[in-house]
């Protein structure tokens, strides 16, 4: 019984390591939040999908860093899968285990600190729908 439990906390130990890793970064995170946004089954065009259109990067910079860094990391992960021709990103296998934690700081959104939610505008639009009820 100590081996798997074990063996299941290092699993564990393992997925949030993988979350927060993918979270750690803008660009990954703007994707995550724009394939919650779009259908299950829709891919989303890039490198538009990963920018924060309160600070758009260079369109030039940013797409070297998703091909060389953030896109082979977040499928690694199983979390995306992407393509190059044409430049899209899709949800991955594992992509509800990233999700639930973008999901679950929206719901949350009334509680988090303004310097974490001013500047972000899917958590400005969902503190302003939750104060609104």
């Amino acid at each position: 019984m100590t081996g798997v439990r074990f063996e299941n906390g290092k699993r564990v130990i393992h997925g949030w390591d993988a979350v927060f890793r993918a979270a750690s970064a803008e660009p990954r995170r703007q994707l995550i939040v724009s394939l919650l946004d779009s259908p299950t089954d829709q891919s989303v065009p890039l490198p538009e999908s990963a920018v924060n259109p309160n600070v758009p990067p260079n369109p030039d910079d940013l797409r070297q860093e998703l091909f060389h860094r953030h896109l082979p990391m977040l499928a690694d992960m199983g979390f995306i899968e992407w393509e190059l021709e044409p430049f899209v990103a899709s949800r991955g296998s594992r992509f509800d285990e990233v999700a639930v934690v973008f999901d679950a700081l929206q719901a949350e959104a009334t509680d988090i600190p303004d310097s974490l939610v001013l500047g972000c505008q899917r958590l400005e639009r969902e503190r302003e729908r939750r104060s609104g009820d």
